[in-house]
C-alpha cells in the first residue's frame, strides 16, 4: 500500500509543480490525499524513520520527502474552509482530526484545548494534557506525554515513553522537504520550557533541563566524549544551558566581555534516572 500511495503523491506533486491547483484538483485527486493523511495518522508512513544502510543519514535516521510532499500538497490542492469543532468556529485547508479511535488504545486528551491537526499520528498510551498542540505529519511514539503548553510541529518525530514537560516546543519543519525534522528518540525528558528546532536531534534516553534551546546555531559541549558538536544530543546524555565567552570579546556597549549560550552534555547521573523514573510512576 506504502509503495502505491508514494507512487500516487509522487504522480500528484509532479502536476502540482506543473501548475496544478486547488480549484483544479479533482474528487481523485483529494481522495489521494485523503488516503495520505490516513496513513499518517495510522503511523504507517512517517516524514523521518530510523534507518540502516544506504540512504540513511549520519544519525540512523531517512528523510522520506514523498511524505513531506504529500503534507504540502494538503495545503496547495485543498481550498481554506469554514469549519467547526466543539462549538468553535475556525477556518482551515484541514480539519481537526477525529479522536475516536484514541480511547481503544489507552490514549487520553483531556478536555478543552488539546487539539490534533489531521495527519498527525499518536501513538497507544499517550497522554495529551490540555491546552496542547499536535500539527500535520507529526508522530508521537507510544506511552509519550504531551504535557499542558505544548506543541509538537509538523513532521517533528517523537519517540515512545518520551516525557515533554509544559510549555515545550517541538519545532515542525516541511521546507527544504529534503531537511530532516526534529527527532526526539525514545526514552528521552525533555525539561519545561523547551525549544527543540531546526532539525535538531535529541537522542535516547537523553534528559534535557528546563527551558533548554536546542538549535544547531548552538554549540553542544560533549564532556563525556570531550568534543563539541552541533545539532544533537547523543543518547543518555544529561543536557543544560550554560553561557561560554563569546568571541565579540570587550566591547563599548557592554563592560567585562560577551557571553553566549552553549549547551553542556554529561552523562545522565543515576539519581536523575531515578528522578526520571519517580515522575514517570504518577503516569500510572
Amino acid at each position: 500500500m506504502t509503495a502505491g500511495l508514494a507512487d500516487d503523491v509522487a504522480g500528484l506533486w509532479a502536476r502540482y509543480e506543473d501548475g496544478l491547483d486547488a480549484e483544479r484538483a479533482t474528487e481523485t485527486d483529494l481522495a489521494t490525499l485523503d488516503e495520505f493523511l490516513a496513513a499518517l495518522e495510522a503511523g504507517e508512513v512517517r516524514a523521518a524513520e530510523p534507518a540502516s544502510g544506504p540512504g540513511a543519514g549520519p544519525d540512523g535516521w531517512t528523510v522520506n520527502e514523498w511524505v513531506k510532499r504529500g503534507v504540502l500538497l494538503n495545503f496547495g490542492l485543498r481550498e481554506t474552509a469554514a469549519r467547526e469543532h466543539g462549538g468553535v468556529d475556525y477556518h482551515d485547508v484541514l480539519p481537526l482530526r477525529r479522536t475516536d479511535d484514541l480511547g481503544a488504545r489507552g490514549t487520553r486528551n483531556t478536555p478543552d484545548g488539546t487539539t490534533i491537526r489531521r495527519g498527525a499520528h499518536l501513538g497507544s498510551d499517550c497522554i495529551m494534557m490540555s491546552p496542547s498542540f499536535v500539527n500535520v505529519g507529526a508522530h508521537v511514539g507510544d506511552g509519550t506525554l504531551v504535557d499542558s503548553c505544548d506543541v509538537v510541529g509538523s513532521c517533528a518525530q517523537v519517540g515512545a515513553n518520551v516525557k515533554l514537560g509544559a510549555n515545550t516546543l517541538i519545532g515542525g519543519v516541511l521546507e527544504p522537504v529534503e531537511d530532516a525534522p526534529v527527532v526526539v528518540e525514545d526514552g528521552a525528558s525533555i525539561g519545561a520550557g523547551c525549544r527543540i528546532v531546526s532539525g535538531f536531534h535529541v537522542g535516547e534516553n537523553a534528559v534535557v533541563g528546563e527551558n533548554t534551546l536546542l538549535t544547531p546555531r548552538l554549540p553542544v559541549y560533549d564532556l563525556v566524549e570531550e568534543t563539541v558538536i552541533y545539532g544533537e544530543i547523543p543518547p543518555e546524555r544529561r543536557a543544560f544551558t550554560r553561557y561560554v565567552e563569546s568571541s565579540i570579546g570587550d566591547h563599548d556597549l557592554f563592560a567585562g566581555g560577551a557571553y553566549k549560550p552553549a549547551v553542556v552534555a554529561m552523562d545522565v547521573a543515576e539519581d536523575t534516572r531515578d528522578a526520571t523514573r519517580r515522575e514517570e510512576a504518577l503516569r500510572e
